[in-house]
């Protein structure tokens, strides 16, 4: 349940992965897979937008940056934005959601959800 651990409507996911922010691996029956990187990916996306206010083309660039510098833009914004120099981010967050869903034994990298209208931006 990836939208559960990023506390994000399934659909919101399904919009990210309209615009090119992530693509999830898929099964024989086309059910989404979320790795462990497309979790991380998620964390940063939902606190770009939230606490940054940053749309989702500004999201894109901002990965494209990235994979090009090399550098970890994303992690100077979220220790900019915390005043945390030292800070992991979202992404230690995420890890941590991960790890506990993994040991409550739900598989966090499948959703199946129906699709909703609405979503959460």
């Amino acid at each position: 349940m990836a939208a559960s651990i990023v506390s994000a409507h399934p659909r919101t996911l399904r919009i990210y992965e309209d615009e090119g922010l992530l693509c999830p691996a898929r099964t024989p029956t086309n059910i989404r897979l979320y790795s462990e990187n497309d979790i991380r990916r998620l964390t940063w996306i939902r606190h770009l937008t939230r606490e940054r206010g940053v749309n989702l083309a500004g999201i894109r660039i901002l990965f494209e940056l990235e994979e090009r510098l090399g550098a970890r833009v994303l992690e100077a914004l979220y220790a900019e934005s915390t005043g945390d120099a030292e800070a992991n981010g979202p992404q230690a967050t995420a890890t941590r959601k991960a790890a506990a869903t993994e040991q409550a034994g739900t598989e966090q990298r499948t959703t199946n959800e129906p699709d909703r209208s609405t979503a959460d931006r």
